[in-house]
């Protein structure tokens, strides 16, 4: 459901929008998007050329007008906010699979769920260790004296974190690297050779949690073999939104995700990402999405959400706010003739239009700035 919500200016102005305690709760919902400033700007021009205000009331342009218009609105000072609310599943993201590189039977598999740090045993092949580590770059071939690169660094920087020394941690492979190896290798059961062979270290961005198991314990695996699906440790939601309202969602964007419970808690866009469906190739037409992932801020939002391992939540968005401006309804706006929009201003028994600037659009009203224009200033409304 979309929302958009005016704040007075001497209320609160953080980021959540108000509660709402006597809404009826649903499960999933799914609601109006906000108010978008060019279609509001659009159908009020197509209003004036119809014939409900180009000028004043006398066919001058301006100056007095002989009639009054047949309602009026007040110019109020406020504070805008355009707030919008979209559906999201709250879960662990995205989920990355490890293939298997060493040949052999699979004599260990973790349980689903189960989180796994650095240094730990990922799975098993013939009893001997899959080990995760931490880093960006995959394993992709064997780490030997003499190779160097990201993920030669990267393999020194988890030594290092798991209490071995002795060696430089830079990208180069050399003999004093070696001999950590070999010392983590007789620590793990691992025959003492000082090289990596490939498949034997997972690298991950950090600690993991085991999505689904791909393979069975007492099967064979090798190069290639899917054994298991892993995400993050950190909960996170997962929404798309329709390509009008991208505008919402920018990288790092404040936003608070409600919980089933009603519970709010702070959140900030993570990643975002354009998704085309390119249909069945019949009568459904090609679609555009934008993915969006919110990461729930501090250790205090994750444990709130810890009891939902995978829940519906709703996502609040706040696309623009406006603090301390004039404000009129939107209806009260009048294309001008000579280009551009104003306002009726009403003194007394007389009338006169005058052009204004626009700024953001909420909950049926317009930021407004303009020669004479101050809070409390009478504007013309249609019947």
């Amino acid at each position: 459901m979309s929302e958009t919500t005016v704040v007075p200016e001497d209320t609160s102005t953080e980021l959540h929008p108000p509660s709402e305690p006597d809404r009826p709760r649903r499960h999933r919902r799914r609601g109006r998007k906000a108010v978008i400033a060019v279609g509001v700007l659009a159908a009020v021009a197509g209003a004036a050329a119809a014939g409900l205000g180009f000028a004043g009331r006398d066919g001058s342009g301006g100056g007095s007008a002989a009639g009054l218009p047949p309602a009026t609105a007040d110019v109020t000072r406020q504070t805008l906010k355009d707030s919008q609310s979209e559906d999201g599943e709250l879960g662990y993201g995205t989920a990355s699979a490890a293939a298997g590189r060493v040949p052999g039977t699979l004599t260990r598999l973790p349980d689903a769920g189960e989180r796994i740090t650095r240094g730990e045993a990922l799975y098993e092949v013939d009893d001997k260790p899959v080990t995760l580590m931490y880093g960006a770059t995959p394993a992709y071939r064997d780490l030997k004296p003499g190779v160097e690169g990201a993920d030669v660094g990267q393999l020194e920087r988890n030594l290092k974190a798991l209490g071995y020394s002795g060696f430089t941690v830079d990208d180069e492979y050399t003999d004093a690297t070696a001999d950590a190896i070999r010392r983590w290798q007789e620590d793990h059961g691992l025959d003492e050779t000082g090289v990596v062979e490939l498949g034997r270290v997972v690298f991950a961005p950090g600690a993991v949690r085991v999505d689904s198991l791909d393979a069975q314990e007492g099967a064979a695996t090798g190069p290639g073999q899917k054994v298991l699906s892993y995400t993050g440790t950190a909960q996170v939601v997962s929404l798309e939104l329709d390509t009008a309202d991208q505008r919402l969602a920018k990288k790092g964007t404040k936003v608070a995700v409600e919980l089933p419970d009603g519970t709010r808690v702070e959140g900030r866009v993570q990643d975002v990402s354009t998704v085309v469906d390119p249909g069945n190739g019949g009568d459904e037409e090609a679609t555009t999405k934008v993915k969006v992932t919110v990461a729930l801020d501090g250790a205090k939002a994750q444990k709130t959400a810890a009891s939902y391992v995978l829940a519906a939540v709703h996502v609040f968005f706040t696309a623009g706010e406006r603090k301390n401006v004039l404000t009129v309804p939107v209806a009260a706006l009048v294309a001008l003739p000579e280009g551009g929009f104003g306002v009726e201003v009403v003194r007394g028994s007389t009338t006169a239009y005058v052009p204004v600037e626009t700024g953001l659009f909420a909950n049926g009203r317009v930021e407004i700035t303009g020669e004479g224009i101050a809070e409390g200033t009478k504007v013309g409304m249609p019947a």
